[in-house]
């Protein structure tokens, strides 16, 4: 059976044949769609969405120690929150498969950075594949499964985003029932005390040197001999652009099993080509490990160190030339700077926020890191996930000791306070700060697609599940100063910042409704009975064309220059009310 599948689509669709019974991540793009696709295999794999990537590998781990095929998946940053767990999970093995998706983003399409988690395979001490393709990505994780039960290892499984979002023809198998093994207690090599870790460490090594063994012997690793005067050393997807490229006019050395890698089979290699060209996205760590054996070869010389490696590029690179392609007048296209949706419930807290003096606005990972641009310039700094509040109280801690009267605001989404924030919260109440600190509850894991969380109610799986209440966990963490508020209402966004500047200890405001693209589960439904019913529309004759309602930055509210007034597009428009609320004239009404 053929099917026209992502490569997320066939990780899901290679962790089914493999046998695996759990899986467990955290949503990041480019990885979400992996676990999602999971999910839908719910007779054979049980599927969890995690609170943050420490606890999705701490989980898996946990599964594979009682003796079950997992899986854990995140973006690349998503690893950094993982390192913890995965450091030591190399020493303490596994005893059902394990195997640890890492989705790297080069170009930075949707990431703070662009960091190349190979790096991780070398420092942990993990063996790392790394497919190419959609059919590869299903295939390839079927051999690392039973890599990591053979050698008793975590297995690192490198994405990334070009592989991750692109389709390709994917011969599909029969699911393989991989029975439970039993639980064996093991303490010298599950407790990682002094005592035993002496012990692991050596074991580790070992296992590099017959992984070293693997990876020259693997099918995984393979030469293809053309034209020898070029030799391209590649991996991943640069694999498939590098033969959009140079097809037969240069040979290959093709490598999935990426750390350790093939010394035997490069030095082979080495001796059939003439000129080596190393072919990587990001860091140059095939290049600085093939001088290390003494082999002459290009690389960073030639081509880029940051961004996709795509066809174009290397190209470009290599030859100085283009594909003719259709030339476009840049002067002609608009930009298109990413905004909030019409009747996004951040926009009425971000339009009032903004307008705050002697205020540092400490911001997070998620859709609200838009509004640090025009026209809310409501955010000035941003960091990685559940950073805002542990950021935002150090800085309030300092413009304290400097006695100044700036206030610093910190706000974060619900999925990221629940990520890492809560232990952030902590930290601010313990260490008496008097930070103020906002949750934006849009009841959904938003940026990433509408994923649900401890807060939503449901699991991956369409289970009903406790929801967590938010203003009780905050109390719990020692919050005495809490108010819950409709971000759509101005002036009880108003009254409430004023309430939060006018204190002198830590308060929280939570801001809660549902993000406008959300399917509304039965509870939101009775909970937000009124929400975005009817439109909004412009009195012709009474706009007196003084453009305040564009100041809120909804894509639904433009302006006619002809005819000096403001418009309104029906078919954006969710009627959340705004731009009515901050019309001097009252000229914008609601249709009910």
């Amino acid at each position: 059976m053929k099917k026209l599948l992502t490569g997320n689509e066939a990780i899901a669709r290679g962790a089914w044949e493999s046998g695996v019974k759990f899986a467990s991540a955290y949503p990041g793009t480019p990885s979400t769609e992996i676990l999602e696709n999971i999910a839908l295999y719910k007779e054979d794999i049980l599927a969890e969405w995690a609170t943050n990537e420490k606890v999705a590998l701490e989980t898996v781990v946990g599964a594979s120690y009682a003796g079950a095929r997992s899986i854990a998946s995140m973006k690349h940053v998503g690893l950094n929150v993982a390192a913890d767990p995965l450091f030591t999970s190399s020493y303490t093995g596994v005893n059902g498969g394990l195997v640890i998706i890492t989705a790297d983003e080069p170009g930075m399409h949707s990431s703070q950075n662009e960091q190349d988690n190979r790096n991780y395979a070398i420092a942990a001490k993990l063996p790392m594949l790394e497919p190419s393709d959609s059919q590869e990505a299903k295939d390839m994780l079927k051999m690392a499964f039973d890599i990591s039960e053979t050698y008793n290892t975590p297995v690192l499984y490198r994405l990334t985003t070009r592989l991750c979002h692109s389709k390709g023809i994917v011969e599909c198998g029969e699911r393989r029932e991989v029975a439970i093994k039993p639980y064996i207690k093991d303490v010298e090599q599950r407790v990682p005390v002094p005592a035993f870790t002496r012990g692991m460490r050596i074991r580790v090594e070992e296992r590099m040197n017959r992984l070293k063994q693997l990876s020259d012997d693997t099918s995984l690793n393979f030469i293809e001999m053309h034209d020898p005067k070029v030799g391209v050393v590649v991996a991943g997807p640069c694999y498939r652009f590098a033969k959009e490229v140079f097809g037969d006019s240069a040979s290959y050395l093709k490598l999935g099993f990426t750390h350790p890698m093939p010394e035997a089979k490069i030095r082979a290699f080495s001796e059939k080509v003439e000129q080596i060209y190393i072919i990587e996205e990001n860091d140059d760590i095939m290049e600085k490990a093939i001088k290390a054996m003494g082999i002459e070869c290009h690389g960073k010389d030639v081509f880029p160190y940051h961004g996709e490696l795509t066809s174009d590029v290397i190209r470009r690179a290599f030859y100085g030339t283009y594909k003719p392609s259709v030339k476009v007048d840049a002067i002609k296209v608009v930009a298109r700077p990413p905004s909030f949706c019409a009747g996004c419930p951040h926009r009425g807290f971000m339009y009032e926020l903004g307008k705050r003096k002697n205020t540092v606005m400490s911001g997070d990972i998620g859709c609200y890191g838009l509004c640090f641009a025009e026209p809310y310039n409501a955010m000035d700094w941003s960091l990685c996930m559940g950073a805002s509040l542990s950021m935002g109280h150090g800085a309030q801690q300092v413009f304290n000791m400097k006695s100044e009267e700036t206030r610093v605001v910190s706000f974060l989404g619900d999925s990221t306070f629940f990520h890492t924030g809560i232990n952030s919260l902590l930290n601010v109440v313990y260490n008496k700060g008097n930070s103020i600190n906002v949750i934006l509850d849009n009841r959904i894991t938003g940026m990433t697609g509408h994923q649900e969380n401890p807060g939503t109610g449901y699991t991956i799986q369409g289970a009903g599940t406790e929801s967590v209440d938010i203003e009780a966990l905050v109390r719990a963490c020692g919050v005495k100063q809490i108010k819950v508020i409709n971000p759509n209402n101005l002036k009880e966004v108003k009254e409430t910042l004023d309430w939060a500047f006018g204190l002198e200890e830590a308060s929280v405001i939570i801001t809660r409704w549902p993000c406008v693209l959300k399917k509304l589960s039965k509870e939101d439904k009775v909970e937000f009975q009124q929400v975005f019913q009817g439109k909004c529309r412009v009195m012709e004759g009474k706009c007196i064309g003084c453009k305040k309602c564009t100041q809120v930055g909804c894509p639904a509210v433009s302006f006619d220059r002809d005819k000096k007034q403001a418009l309104i597009d029906r078919a954006t428009c969710v009627g959340c009310e705004v731009c009515k609320q901050v019309c001097p004239v009252s000229a914008i009404v609601k249709e009910e």
